[in-house]
């Protein structure tokens, strides 16, 4: 601890990553580690299927990294305005600077960057977050405490208890299901791979519709944020609303990836279902050895008593078979 923690307004300032959090590093790395391993073994697959499984490989590892990265990320939809605002309170300094409020499915998360960043022998650059986890109101007190900046606190006010918008009841629950449901459409993502591997194909497809499908449903419960009565945020003359941003478009464009896989699965699983059980089966070729011959084969009929032999033939593949004469020994004499 040092002499000015928490100890007004020798304060120290947080600094919270927006988009690239810690949690959202962590999966990244973890999916790409995963990836580098299955690529390394695309060279032990031999033919055409080696091409087929590399795009197997990172379709289906992206989708997987886009429904968890989704739960962690921050901008599911964003306001931003640029305006003249009191800086701080208790004084009369105005300062021009960018104001953005980004909402995530746990916390939203509120920048304040100068226009310039330097003002006033300062430099503007905010950037705090607030999660749903806590209780907002014991952060909004920390907050003023902290003397942060007026528009972070007029934004943070918003989604107090007491406000009148009732922002944090909207925001909350609609985070808190759309979380969920994409919670639920990993588990049908890991299914579908699952089945792609044993393989049976015709329920992976299907598994790949109920990815889809919880996909849109978590967009479907954040969207009814956008149904509730908005609440105008005014800084000084200006004012902004929230709008979808690029979470929302991506996982819009997953559910979409999704469902477009599901088609193809099942649509080829009906068309040729032998070759498309057979390309997500084991990954070798079996036409690379058609013209392979066995050459010549003997068999001894002394051990094949009452046995047929038929001759065995093939596309592509002969083998023959020839029965080999049984030695004769020698009678012994009797005695």
């Amino acid at each position: 601890m040092t002499f000015y923690d928490d100890i007004y307004p020798f304060y120290p300032l947080q600094r919270t990553s927006f988009i690239f959090n810690g949690s959202l590093l962590t999966i990244i790395l973890v999916f790409l580690v995963l990836a580098v391993g299955l690529l390394l073994i695309l060279p032990g697959i031999r033919g055409k299927s080696r091409l087929f499984w590399m795009f197997r490989i990172i379709i289906s590892l992206f989708i997987g990294v886009v429904i968890v990265a989704l739960n962690f990320t921050n901008d599911w939809a964003e306001a931003r305005v640029t305006a003249n605002a009191t800086y701080k309170s208790f004084s009369n300094a105005v300062v021009n600077a960018e104001i953005g409020l980004h909402v995530g499915l746990y916390g939203i998360n509120v920048t304040l960057k100068g226009n310039p960043v330097v003002q006033f022998n300062e430099t503007i650059d905010y950037n705090e977050m607030f999660s749903w986890h806590d209780s907002i109101e014991e952060e909004y007190e920390e907050a003023l405490e902290k003397g942060l900046p007026n528009p972070i606190l007029y934004i943070l006010e918003k989604f107090t208890l007491r406000s009148p918008c009732g922002l944090i009841f909207q925001y909350r629950y609609s985070g808190r299901y759309a979380s969920a449901t994409l919670w639920t459409a990993f588990c049908c993502w890991l299914l579908a791979n699952i089945l792609f591997s044993i393989p049976v194909i015709l329920y992976a497809g299907y598994m790949m519709w109920a990815t889809a499908a919880f996909i849109f449903f978590s967009m479907a419960s954040f969207s009814t944020i956008m149904n509730a009565p908005q609440c105008v945020f005014s800084i000084q003359n200006d004012s902004f609303e929230t709008e979808y941003s690029h979470s929302f478009w991506l996982a819009l464009a997953t559910g979409v990836l999704c469902t477009v896989i599901g088609i193809l699965v099942v649509m080829l699983n009906f068309m040729i279902p032998e070759k498309i059980k057979e390309a997500f089966s084991g990954g070798v070729d079996s036409y690379e050895d058609e013209d392979t011959s066995y050459g010549e084969g003997y068999l001894n009929f002394v051990y094949l008593d009452g046995v047929t032999v038929s001759p065995l033939t093939s596309k592509g593949k002969s083998c023959q078979l020839r029965l080999a004469p049984a030695p004769r020994y020698p009678l012994e004499d009797k005695q």
